[in-house]
């Protein structure tokens, strides 16, 4: 009898998906996730050193679609970092939710389907903006340069390995 409540008890302590998500950081401002994924709305965005206009600009984002991870929010501003974690404050006026990737490997194929045996219509170079239509567990359905199709989760940054999207 004993056995079986200890059981009972470490089955109920166990994380599941929902305590992991009511468990996740939101942000102050929007109560969306922190950390979370956007892109860049403009082709150029001010990359601030503080969370208003009186903060010196550090650099200049210059590639519209550039994914973006937000990890901060203050009033209108977002705390966002790029791919190699370089950050700063962005207005949010240009950041937008539509997703995007950028390759991170050199001449990542593109799959006509989300299988390895299928045709490749593709090679994507490193550093390419794609588009994110979907990704499952281990696939992701791109857009890049007019072209769709499939690659691995894994060669891109801009989604999480455990992130599905619809």
């Amino acid at each position: 009898m004993v056995a079986i409540a200890i059981i009972a008890v470490l089955f109920t302590h166990l994380p599941t998906a929902q305590a992991e998500q009511a468990a996740q950081k939101r942000g102050s401002v929007t109560n969306l996730p922190i950390p979370r994924f956007v892109s860049l709305k403009t082709s150029e965005g001010n990359v601030r050193r503080g969370p208003s206009l009186r903060h010196r600009i550090d650099w200049v984002f210059k590639h519209p679609g550039m994914p973006l991870e937000i990890i901060g929010e203050f009033g209108h501003w977002r705390q966002v970092r790029d791919r190699d974690g370089v950050g700063g404050w962005v207005h949010y006026s240009l950041l937008s939710g539509v997703r995007t990737a950028i390759v991170d490997f050199d001449l990542s194929p593109l799959y006509n389907r989300a299988d390895t045996e299928s045709q490749i219509d593709a090679y994507l170079e490193a550093g390419v903006i794609a588009r994110l239509d979907s990704c499952g567990l281990d696939w992701c359905r791109v857009k890049a340069d007019g072209i769709r199709g499939w690659t691995l989760k894994s060669n891109l940054w801009g989604v999480r390995p455990n992130e599905v999207i619809d």
